[in-house]
């Protein structure tokens, strides 16, 4: 198969073709690059300096070469940028990106070196050398193009083989074939083969991107404790590994260690405070926890960062309004709702946004004292309760709103049975039910009753369990089922599932069973009943930026809950209507 790839020697494009993006905040420093990229034969060269400036071309536009300064002041860095990059996916494979720094340090260009593809530039360079880094560069590239184009027309498991073959022959760029390939095995849902490639690389040098790939096979795997180990030990090594906090920070959630999570998000954000995605994520947390000044101040930074930005989540919005709304904190709550205005205006089919700017709305009204409008706003909100794309993170916005109204009003008729509601939906878990409890401060005896949901739910599965153990599992599976259908709690059946599992034998009726949760498993917006969607990865940290690729369908499996105790299932991943106010 290596012959399919190109010599080192072959021909390179026409620099004269490619354009260059130049981001440097010393106008000296950014004249001197631009002329020597000038110098190299680029045809077009465009310079920022400012980080916001260049996140909005990169995110709208493809350059062939970006040289980015690393030190921008205090708060912010070119890693930053970088990292959020990534994180959106904004840079495509045919993109050679440095990072530009005066330090000498390894661990001031560690970073950049894990983190990008192609490395970094040690100032003082010589215009002799930038060019050779180039050119270097850019037969990398040539070189893996058909991994790239194998990519690109989603033919992963071609791509995945592809690197296989340079990585085992040792041929020239393995170790970049490595991680695209590890990259490549994990999206397949191949966690064990992407695993043993990850602990060759290590094998054979030891790189930290490796280990951190380690760590995230085993959170795919669904050993959650083992990766916690192994991460804990690779910020042993490197307390500067940003990245790390952050697979860290999302197996913390995993396990139900929120208070862990936050402080190491904390870490994470501390460590690179231009990142607008580690400022959301630390402040989103910090939100659903109750440490409401800690939320204000990170969420207020990532919206000074670039409310526009691609990478910028609109739960940051909500978040703000709702932290903000007690503080009667009107100016934040009328800017948080022109921002969500704007961004419809560029996504009008965003349904978070959609459902977001009904929250903030709701809240000017209630601030306004204009009630009736408000209840108008929230019943909007509500009527989509029982609907399948109403995932946790809108039952956590939805019961902040229902709070800070009955909390400004003591004409609030008829919303507790929406409360009961959203507390048997949602209340999958005591660390769910406590999170989706943090959201009511501003009113605890709602918060009290989203307690009492979990207890609830819990009392349902063990009078149904208790049929089970009296041996008649059929009437078990069916009755986890049919409160299922009532509440669309989906932990009911995830239990349901596991005794329909073990004792099918038994079941006379078992193939309708689980047709009923199939069925069941849809409306209940499978994943969505324990997913934060703000706080998930949109890649994977540690990882290269794979723009086309898109996580693999699952093939069919036994459901999550079946390899869980029953009284606890996994954190990971027509009906009647919602009581009316």
């Amino acid at each position: 198969m290596l012959e399919k790839l190109p010599p080192a020697s072959e021909p390179l494009p026409p620099v004269s073709h490619c354009q260059a993006l130049v981001i440097d905040g010393n106008s000296t420093s950014r004249s001197i690059l631009v002329s020597q990229l000038r110098n190299y034969g680029v045809g077009r060269v465009v310079q920022c300096h400012r980080l916001h400036d260049a996140r909005q071309k990169l995110e709208l536009q493809t350059f062939d070469f970006v040289l980015c300064e690393r030190y921008f002041g205090e708060e912010l860095s070119g890693q930053d940028l970088l990292d959020d990059l990534r994180r959106a996916q904004s840079l495509p494979f045919s993109t050679v990106f440095f990072m530009v720094t005066g330090a000498a340090s390894y661990h001031a260009v560690a970073d950049a070196a894990e983190s990008a593809l192609d490395g970094y530039l040690l100032k003082p360079f010589t215009p002799g050398s930038l060019f050779e880094r180039l050119d270097a560069a850019r037969r990398r590239k040539a070189h893996l193009r058909p991994i790239f184009t194998a990519i690109e027309s989603r033919a992963f498991d071609e791509a995945a083989a592809l690197c296989l073959e340079i990585f085992h022959a040792r041929a020239p760029y393995w170790l970049y074939a490595a991680r695209i390939g590890a990259e490549l095995l994990l999206h397949g849902n191949r966690h064990e083969q992407a695993r043993t490639l990850f602990e060759a690389v290590i094998a054979a040098k030891a790189m930290p991107w490796a280990k951190l790939g380690v760590a995230r096979t085993q959170i795919e795997a669904g050993q959650v404790q083992r990766a916690l180990g192994t991460l804990s030990q690779l910020v042993g090594e490197d307390a500067t590994f940003a990245d790390a906090y952050d697979v860290m920070g999302c197996a913390q959630i995993e396990a139900g260690r929120f208070d862990d999570a936050l402080a190491t998000f904390r870490t994470a954000a501390g460590l690179t405070p231009g990142s607008i995605t580690r400022q959301q994520k630390f402040g989103m947390l910090a939100y659903y926890l109750g440490r409401r000044d800690d939320a204000v101040g990170a969420l207020q930074r990532a919206v000074s960062m670039g409310v526009m930005s691609k990478l910028f989540d609109v739960q940051t919005l909500v978040l703000l309004s709702l932290a903000t709304f007690q503080d009667d904190d009107r100016k934040t709550l009328h800017h948080c709702g022109h921002d969500l205005k704007r961004i419809l205006e560029q996504r009008p089919d965003d349904l978070r946004a959609k459902r977001g700017a009904l929250v903030v709305e709701a809240l000017q009204e209630i601030r306004q004292h204009r009630l009736a409008e408000a209840f108008g706003a929230v019943r909007r909100l509500a009527s989509a309760l029982r609907e399948p794309d109403f995932d946790f993170e809108a039952g956590c916005n939805l019961a902040g709103l229902l709070s800070a109204l009955a909390a400004m009003s003591s004409k609030v008729n008829g919303s507790d049975p929406l409360v009961e509601a959203l507390g048997l939906r949602f209340a999958v878990s005591h660390n769910r039910s406590e999170l989706l409890a943090s959201a009511c401060e501003a009113h605890p005896p709602y918060a009290e009753m989203l307690r009492q949901s979990h207890v609830e739910i819990t009392r349902m599965a063990e009078g149904a369990m208790a049929l089970n153990v009296a041996g008649d599992p059929g009437a078990a599976v069916e009755q986890l089922v049919a409160r299922c259908a009532d509440t669309l709690n989906i932990k009911l059946l995830d239990v349901a599932q596991q005794v329909l599992l073990r004792h099918r034998a038994r079941i006379a009726p078992a193939e309708a069973l689980q047709q009923r949760i199939d069925a069941l498993r849809i409306v209940c917006g499978g994943s969505g009943a324990r997913r934060m969607a703000a706080l998930e990865q949109q890649r994977q940290p540690g990882a290269p930026s794979l723009r086309t690729v898109s996580a693999a369908p699952a093939a069919p499996a036994m459901p999550a809950a079946a390899a869980q105790p029953a009284s606890e299932p996994t954190e990971r991943y027509s009906a009647p209507t919602a009581p009316a106010l």
